[in-house]
This record gives structure tokens, sequence and C-alpha cells, in this order.
């Protein structure tokens, strides 16, 4: 009884109607509907365009906010998918609380990525605040769990900038630590021992270029993907040089990448420090340079959460209570010492 007494009710009407956009919208068996009831506990019921919402005031307004977004994009004939869905409830605020994204882009930087594969936007506030930083500092570093966007926007300013002549040539490096696991022999030449490490930096490349201008790129030495050990002994000019996992890398390792910059070029770091596979004993250089760099001029650090996460929302679930248990498990240790 208590609970009907907080609910409202709104009628929302989508224009103009048109089928195949409102199948589109809803989903199959309306599981676009289900997805968005069940992240902002209401009901939502619909007859053709006329949609019913039913739940507390603000989570109705917001709902109708995301349908009337959702149904703009299948405008512009997209194919939305629960994906899409939940990236559009993140962008409007509804999952992560994060409801100060457009304070990030009100400082006269632009914030939409174009390149070949289309345009790409931060959907967080923390993404925006990371390419924010990545066009204002020479050395930046993104640090926070997986599904973040870390990788995936540092390659995209990368090729952003190679599209507008920024740069001359894009630096994509990883270091070739092994997750826990024991691989051993790689049959193939070094390239194709490297390569399996490198597959995540492919994929950025392969949606936002194309296959085969990427391979051409390559060709031409624009783009070229190494393994951090083969840095050594290089100074890079007019280049974008992106090092993905960079928890992984020693503390020696980080300072020789870091002194590899030279003129007119912008540095991204990536890591999550929770996930270091370094062998036992062995410091990560990502989590050094943290308490060592934050007050060095041109240097710039954007730190991730679990509700950045832009996977399925249960990758964020599992993320908190990994971290849940960490916290837990040094408590422990703190009352047995």
């Amino acid at each position: 009884m208590n609970e009907q007494i907080h609910k409202s009710d709104i009628t929302l009407t989508l224009a103009p109607f048109d089928n195949r956009r409102l199948v589109n919208l809803c989903g199959r068996f309306d599981e676009h509907l289900r997805q968005i009831e069940k992240q902002l506990n209401i009901e939502i019921s619909n007859r053709g365009n006329v949609f019913q919402l039913t739940g507390s005031p603000e989570n109705i307004q917001l709902a109708s906010q995301v349908l009337k977004y959702l149904y703009h994009e299948t405008s512009l004939g997209i194919e939305l998918t629960p994906q899409e869905v939940h990236l559009a409830l993140k962008q409007h605020g509804m999952i992560s609380g994060d409801k100060h994204l457009a304070s990030a882009s009100s400082s006269g930087f632009e914030l939409i990525l174009k390149t070949r594969g289309g345009e790409i936007r931060p959907r967080s506030h923390n993404q925006a605040v990371y390419l924010k930083n990545i066009q204002t500092h020479d050395v930046n570093f993104g640090i926070g769990p997986a599904g973040t966007g870390k990788t995936f926007l540092a390659v995209a300013a990368a090729v952003a900038a190679l599209e507008q002549e920024k740069i001359r040539r894009i630096l994509l490096v990883r270091p070739a630590v092994e997750a826990g696991e024991r691989l051993g022999f790689l049959p193939g030449d070094l390239s194709q021992k490297i390569d399996p490490y490198l597959r995540p930096l492919y994929d950025a490349l392969y949606e936002m270029l194309g296959f085969e201008k990427v391979n051409k790129l390559m060709e031409r030495q624009i783009i070229e993907i190494a393994s951090l050990a083969y840095m050594r002994g290089r100074t890079l000019n007019d280049a974008f040089i992106i090092l993905d996992e960079g928890q992984n890398t020693t503390v020696e390792q980080m300072k020789m990448f870091l002194t590899r910059m030279g003129f007119s070029s912008t540095a991204v770091i990536t890591g999550d420090i929770t996930q270091v596979d370094l062998p036992r004993g062995k410091l990560s250089g990502l989590k050094q340079v943290v308490g060592m760099l934050q007050a060095v001029p041109g240097v710039s650090f954007t730190f991730f959460q679990s509700t950045d996460v832009i996977r399925h929302p249960v990758v964020q679930r599992i993320i908190e209570a990994y971290a849940e248990h960490d916290i837990k498990i040094q408590q422990e240790k703190g009352e047995d010492t």
C-alpha cells in the first residue's frame, strides 16, 4: 500500500509513428523495455507508439528521456542491442549516477572523436575527463578496471590525431606477460609470437579504420605495434604512443618507456593495478608512478571506477565484489599483525 503512494504514471507518445522503428526500440520480446524496467525499478507498457510509465517520479522521467533518445537513434538506422540500451542508460546517468558528463565538455575541448569508423563519444564523466586530459597533457595515465574504455578511447584519440595530421605515426605497445598461465613454446617468427598479446589493439584499430586501411598503414610503418621489450634505445617524435596493460611493466621498463618520448608526441599508459601478472616480488611500474608523478606538470592521471564499466552490467558487480573481497583480506591481515 505504501509503495503505491510513491508511484506516478506518465504517458509518452513517440512520434512519428513508425512500426519498424518501434520494433527496434522495444527489442525482441520487448527485451529492451524489460531491461529499462529492471535498471530503474519501473513498469513500462505500450500500445503502438504510446507508452505508459509507472514508478517513482524521478525514474519515470529518466526512462522517458532514454526512450526518446533511443527512438531518435532508430531514425539514424542504428540497430539497437542490449548493449546500446545499457550505454544509453549510463549516458543519461541512470546506472552510474553520473550526471556530470556535460560539465566535462564545458571547457571548449572537443569530446567527440571523429574517425573513419564513425563518431566516438565518452560514455561517462571519467571518460570525458580522460579525453580532455589526452588533449591537454603530454603524458596520460588511465587507470582502472577492465571494460572502462581506457584502451579503446586511447586508440580512438590516436586515430583521430593521425587523420587530422596532428601526428605522423601511431605506436601501440604492450608488455608480453602471460596472464597467470604458462603458454610454453609458441611457434612462428617474432611477430607471430607477439601478436596474441596485442590482439585487443588490433581489434580497436580494425573497428575504427577497417582491415585494409590498417594493413596499408602498418606496411608503411605509420602504425606500428610492438612489444615493450623492443622500445629501448628509441626516441619518438611527432607520434602518439600507447602503452597498454601498463600494470605488467617493471619499474625499469616504465622508466624506459616514459623516456622514449620525443617532441610533439603524446603518450597514454593504461592499466589495472589490481591485475598485475608480474612474477612474485616484482613491483609494478604503474603502481610506482601513481605516487611519484601526480604532481609533475604535463602529466595527467584519470582513475576509472567500476561504475565506468560499459560491458554487461554483471561485470560491474563482479568488479565491485572483488574490490570488497580485497578490502576484507587487507583488513584481516591488519588485525593479524
